[in-house]
């Protein structure tokens, strides 16, 4: 029997206003692939990103130019050599890995080689904000083991992380500068990092110009993300960074992702496995990275006013793995 193809437009209210460098959101808006094949069906879902120059007609068109391959049941090798890496390939390829743990009865860990899938600790995001409100937001967490905290919004990112800090003493924090940061204001904000002991930053300038993180050494490790994306990137990113956020959304999928992690470790980079903001459906083929992850950052659905049914188990910053009613 041929394969059917679904493709779905889905909103999800925030719990309150999401805010990093590049702006502020209220909402997530997903699109969500279903593949249907013998009355058995797999999903997969994806967020398209302005900052890759997606948009959602451009993902769902995307998809759509797939759809004669997919209803004529091409494989995931097929779809990742016919589409170019990003949410679109990403909601696909998910998709094809689900829909194959459901045909076969096989879960997706084990297709791809892991023998045990374990809960895992995420990092819990802290918004950009003033830092008297960020404060606040942090104090609210502070019995969680991992902040993440956004920066990148000007003269005041020092007094922000000391704001943090101070209102959550025994938490260890990441920051995400989102290309906030340039390389003038570079090394008064790591030092600032360094000084209330954060353990990482996450792509403190622009992808264009960080090739001013070249040859200093920094006194904690930094992490690429926007400026990393495939297998093609890491000659790069290993030159000017420690560590790599893999994201199955810029990887364009799971099948791809699993490559990248096994390359950059070879390439001696750290993994910080990430996410988009959406639902525990985008988070359930992400947790197959996690097994070799440095930090994790799956807190997306955590978010969300509400998560979809079946969603992850969260047991504070603990979560579990998906169950076979969400997805692989």
């Amino acid at each position: 029997m041929a394969t059917t193809l679904d493709i779905a437009v889905e909103r999800w209210p925030l719990a309150g206003v999401f805010t990093i460098a590049r702006g502020s959101r209220t909402e997530a808006v997903v699109v969500v692939v279903t593949l249907m094949r013998d009355g058995v069906s797999g999903r997969g879902e994806c967020v398209p990103y302005a900052r890759y120059g997606e948009s959602i007609d451009s993902v769902v068109a995307a998809i759509e130019a797939a759809r004669p391959a997919l209803e004529a049941d091409a494989d995931r090798a097929a779809i990742d050599a016919a589409m170019p890496a990003g949410a679109a390939r990403n909601a696909v390829d998910c998709a094809l890995w689900d829909l194959e743990a459901k045909l076969t009865g096989a879960p997706a860990h084990v297709i791809a080689g892991i023998d045990r899938l374990a809960p895992t600790t995420t990092c819990y995001t802290i918004s950009l904000a003033s830092p008297a409100v960020m404060a606040e937001n942090a104090a609210k967490q502070a019995e969680r083991p991992i902040l993440k905290v956004k920066l990148g919004g000007g003269d005041e990112d020092p007094e922000r992380i000391a704001a943090v800090r101070d209102a959550a003493p025994d938490c260890l924090l990441l920051v995400d500068a989102n290309e906030g940061w340039t390389p003038q204001t570079l090394a008064r904000n790591i030092d600032a990092c360094a000084h209330v002991g954060v353990a990482l930053v996450e792509q403190p300038l622009p992808a264009a110009q960080d090739q001013a993180l070249e040859g200093t050494r920094w006194p904690l490790p930094i992490c690429a993300d926007e400026s990393a994306h495939g297998i093609e990137t890491l000659a790069d990113v290993a030159r000017r960074y420690q560590a790599i956020n893999i994201k199955l959304d810029k990887t364009g999928g799971l099948t791809a992702a699993l490559g990248l992690v096994s390359a950059a470790r070879g390439e001696g980079l750290a993994v910080f496995v990430g996410c988009m903001v959406g639902t525990s459906l985008a988070m359930a083929p992400a947790m197959l990275l996690t097994p070799q992850a440095r930090f994790v950052d799956l807190d997306a659905p955590l978010l969300l006013a509400r998560d979809r049914p079946n969603g992850l188990r969260y047991d504070g910053s603990v979560v579990y793995p998906p169950t076979r009613a969400l997805w692989g």
